[in-house]
């Protein structure tokens, strides 16, 4: 099975979010359904139902988790050259034929990268693989669904 790549920024950002949701999230939920049972009637108690839809929701991530931190399953990459893109690396492309004020700005890593500011490009996606090694001014060509798209690289900044 392939490793997930992760920042050291993102598996920090997960491994703190692991601790919340085995501690004070578990803590949190147990209380909330006890809180619940309290009221009465289970089988009409929309509390219960909510706080047990809840709780299988965040032990689904915690078990998500586990595994993404799990050191056989992750490697943390570290930034390389800052002036070619590859995993950790933001991107601004614009596609051939737009203007450069259409340009669209990604984040090139794991999906678990993703920010409120910025949409997470894949390295293992066709584009995300086109660009890796690349630097601004530079054209790449990919195979999308449709066809051969090419888009050219106007900047590359460290994440």
């Amino acid at each position: 099975m392939a490793k997930h790549h992760l920042s050291r920024s993102a598996y920090d950002r997960l491994k703190a979010e692991f601790d919340d949701l085995t501690t004070r999230g578990r803590i949190e939920v147990a209380n909330k359904i006890e809180t619940a049972r309290l009221m009465g009637d289970l089988s009409e108690n929309g509390d219960y139902h909510a706080a047990k839809d809840e709780q299988g929701h965040m032990e689904g991530r915690i078990r998500h988790l586990e595994h993404l931190l799990d050191p056989l399953n992750h490697e943390i990459i570290e930034q390389g050259d800052p002036e070619l893109i590859g995993p950790g690396s933001i991107v601004t492309i614009v596609y051939d034929g737009d203007d450069d004020d259409m340009a669209e700005r990604y984040l090139i890593g794991h999906p678990e990268e993703k920010t409120a500011d910025l949409d997470v490009m894949s390295p293992q996606s066709p584009l995300g693989m086109a660009l890796l090694d690349k630097g601004p001014g530079d054209w790449v060509e990919y195979d999308a669904p449709h066809g051969k798209l090419k888009v050219k690289v106007l900047e590359v900044e460290s994440a």
